[in-house]
């Protein structure tokens, strides 16, 4: 903790900020360099705190290869650069093998933990082990509603069921009539929410296609198979930006007219909506969850903050257009959106 300053000191340390100040205030140049050393400190990593180099471990339910968590562990990892947090990342999508990893980090005595909670049943035991252990958790994009049962600090990420009552909207002022709902994760609660949110505002049908989302060529199988047996079917939703490619191409080969629309926004997805493959997407900015998160754990450390006042901070929905995508590109090209 500071020290208290005497008066005198405290009236030349006053003095000294003003005078550094004014000196700024009228010096462009000055200004700049000072910038330009910020930008400097941040682009080589270097921390701009001097609090503890505490350890975070974020532990999610991703599966390899998908992109949507490459994006939230950059905004982790640059929050962390920023923080003076050594960052740990960790995935498994299987419910146990998560928990498994979560118990690694807290046997690893970690300073906090991020978790996703897609799969809650399987992860319920191990967040109350490392609350009991006095490491504090936040929860990320999946298990708003477990989040604070579960005796997390606050939960970040998107309502999936208010995110899926606006996809179903958007189907219906694009005047669709029959959706197909694609989940490529069985188990996964905000998979479910996702579609039946859509289901309760669209004006059309919905149905729910189930494919194994670790075998691509299967997702485009189904997807093709679906489409070709039923020619009413005029939307197909993926709740997966790496899915939709799959489902573009299943309805090239299916000879379909449905348009396809997806949850989450890469460079690929950008790419798409800009050309018109894709009809719209609805973005989460996973980015944003990863920061938040660590830098929710390290104000925790630091000044026991909270953010939410015991509801979930949220980071989506918003849906993503044509229109919109040219905006994002540069952001999508980075790997930040």
């Amino acid at each position: 903790m500071a020290r208290a300053w005497t008066g005198v000191r405290a009236l030349g340390a006053v003095l000294a900020a003003v005078l550094g100040a004014s000196l700024a205030g009228c010096s462009s140049t000055g200004g700049k360099r000072a910038e330009d050393a910020r930008k400097a400190q941040a682009a080589a990593g270097r921390a701009a705190v001097t609090t503890p180099r505490w350890t975070f471990a974020m532990v999610t339910h991703s599966g390899d290869g998908d992109t949507f968590w490459d994006i939230v562990q950059k905004g982790a990892e640059q929050a962390a650069a920023k923080d003076n947090i050594n960052f740990l990342y960790s995935h498994n999508d299987e419910g146990q093998q998560q928990a498994q990893l979560v118990q690694t980090a807290i046997d690893k005595k970690v300073d906090g933990l991020i978790v996703s909670l897609a799969k809650p049943d399987a992860m319920k035991d191990v967040v109350a082990r490392a609350e009991k252990a006095g490491i504090p958790v936040i929860t990320v994009n999946s298990g708003s509603e477990q989040s604070k049962a579960y005796g997390a600090l606050t939960h970040i990420g998107q309502d999936e069921s208010i995110a899926g009552e606006a996809v179903g909207d958007e189907l219906d002022r694009r005047g669709r009539k029959k959706a197909l709902c694609v989940l490529h994760e069985q188990g996964n609660v905000g998979h479910e929410q996702r579609c039946a949110g859509a289901k309760k505002t669209f004006g059309g049908e919905l149905q729910n296609l189930y494919v194994d989302g670790t075998n691509m060529p299967d997702v485009q199988a189904s997807i093709e198979a679906k489409l070709q047996s039923d020619r009413s079917i005029d939307a197909v939703v993926t709740l997966g930006a790496p899915f939709a490619d799959a489902a573009v191409q299943a309805r090239r080969t299916a000879q379909s007219k449905a348009e396809v629309d997806t949850f989450d926004l890469n460079a690929k997805v950008a790419t798409a909506l800009k050309a018109g493959t894709l009809g719209f997407a609805v973005d989460q900015q996973p980015y944003l969850q990863g920061y938040q998160a660590v830098d929710l754990l390290w104000l925790y450390k630091y000044n026991a903050d909270v953010l939410g006042g015991g509801r979930p901070v949220l980071t989506g929905p918003q849906i993503i257009t044509r229109t919109d995508a040219a905006e994002l590109q540069d952001y999508t090209e980075r790997g930040t959106r």
